[in-house]
């Protein structure tokens, strides 16, 4: 399996100011692999210690911030003699132990030639609880779950890759078939690691599926294990009603389908604790499409997702023949699928924050609002090859948006006032930020 964000990581390794570094996300991501598969690949030596449980690791730093002794302790319990010019060494899970997280300060300070990468899956929960941060002393990545071009990757599709990238739009529409193949298996099987593997190793949706289901079990388990008793059941209820927020034609965040009567106040903090865990993501409605979006942000407006869209299909038990074989039934989920699928990819893929936009005496909704170098985009999501976009045009002839783009199962062309991108070719929306 391959990840992209190893790029990142070499491009960390060579920075000449280089800080630790702390790669956020949520459970099952594969931080660890990542971390050790780097090291393993250009490292001589590897240093890994998890702080899991690990009492000896706090009593270390609970004592004196000395970095030799620091590194006596890490090399004793690594079993690796730590040289700063050729050992990586990881801290993993590094907000077990606040004292860790805190030291990094120093190492960045006084000893910047050690090279340490940590990882987190609740740091921003334990940073909540008043853990103490080394502010500016850190550099920070965010690793999510396999992006449909990392899934084609893994699955030995890196020929479609290719193609893609390739910009030739004529060998791109005869593959068209495959790549919608492709598509619906990346819905079904989405970009959790463990699950992407068993689906290599076995092609079994099933065994997927069960996977996907232990994941959601873990990530539910997280919340009784962690998280406060007055606020387990508050994170259990809007964990259990995303998928139905979801599937309504307006996705806008409705707190009374959590619970009847139920308010804002009762359920902000729930939502902050699975944004800290990595296993939401929070898209806010603007005020009107003006650089900086986020100037126009309305806090308390927002759409939610959830971190995969393989896993928003175990939620709901969708069967993979509903998903592969394009089920009629299926219409109205389908959209929620499909939106959570972009959203990733423009996460993922192209390190963006989407918004969206409606306007208050209007049906009308602008899926996704996109923050280029000097644009605003607007994008529209369409499941099937539905090539009506009324909202997208008037939103067009309202703002004179100089690009607009419809993201949809119809093949790339460009009219006078919006371009169509297929589903799998979502990368190209990069060429749009950019301009």
């Amino acid at each position: 399996m391959e990840r992209f964000a190893m790029n990142q990581l070499l491009k960390w390794k060579d920075k000449e100011n280089r800080k630790p570094l702390i790669i956020r996300g949520a459970r099952q991501v594969g931080k660890t692999w990542l971390m050790k598969e780097f090291g393993k690949r250009y490292f001589e030596k590897v240093a890994y210690i998890s702080f899991i449980n690990n009492e000896r690791m706090k009593q270390i730093f609970e004592g004196d911030v000395d970095i030799d002794r620091l590194i006596l302790g890490l090399s004793a319990e690594s079993g690796v003699d730590i040289e700063a010019s050729n050992t990586l060494i990881i801290m993993d899970e590094i907000q077990e132990v606040p004292k860790a997280l805190a030291s990094l300060k120093y190492f960045y300070e006084d000893a910047p030639e050690y090279q340490i990468v940590s990882a987190g899956s609740l740091l921003g929960v334990a940073l909540h609880k008043g853990t103490s941060f080394p502010v500016g002393k850190v550099d920070f990545m965010d690793l999510y779950p396999l992006s449909f071009q990392e899934f084609l990757f893994a699955i030995g599709d890196e020929r479609y890759i290719k193609i893609l990238n390739g910009n030739d739009e004529v060998m791109i529409k005869s593959f068209k078939s495959k790549y919608i193949e492709r598509l619906r298996e990346y819905y079904f099987v989405g970009g959790m690691p463990e699950v992407v593997q068993s689906f290599i190793n076995n092609n079994n949706y099933k065994a997927a599926r069960e996977i996907q289901n232990n994941i959601l079990n873990y990530y539910q388990q997280d919340f009784s294990k962690h998280a406060e008793n007055t606020l387990f059941p508050r994170l259990n209820l809007i964990w259990n009603s995303i998928p139905s927020q979801l599937a309504k034609e307006n996705k806008k965040f409705i707190y009374g389908q959590v619970r009847k009567g139920a308010r804002a106040k009762e359920f902000e903090l729930a939502i902050q604790w699975l944004l800290d865990c990595g296993l939401i993501h929070k898209v806010h409605r603007i005020k009107k499409p003006n650089l900086p979006l986020k100037a126009y942000m309305e806090m308390d407006v927002f759409k939610i997702y959830l971190l995969d869209v393989g896993l928003l299909g175990a939620m709901v038990d969708l069967d993979e023949k509903v998903i592969l074989e394009g089920n009629q039934l299926f219409t109205e989920f389908k959209g929620a699928l499909t939106e959570q699928y972009v959203l990733q990819q423009l996460i993922a893929d192209l390190d963006t924050e989407p918004y969206y936009y409606s306007s208050p005496n209007s049906t009308g909704e602008i899926d996704f609002i996109l923050q280029g170098r000097t644009n605003i985009i607007p994008v529209e999501v369409k499941a099937e090859e539905n090539l009506k976009a009324r909202s997208l045009r008037m939103f067009v002839e309202k703002f004179k948006s100089k690009y607009a783009l419809r993201i949809s199962m119809s093949d790339y062309r460009e009219q006078d006032w919006m371009t169509n991108i297929p589903l799998y070719e979502i990368r190209k929306v990069e060429k749009y930020l950019e301009e």
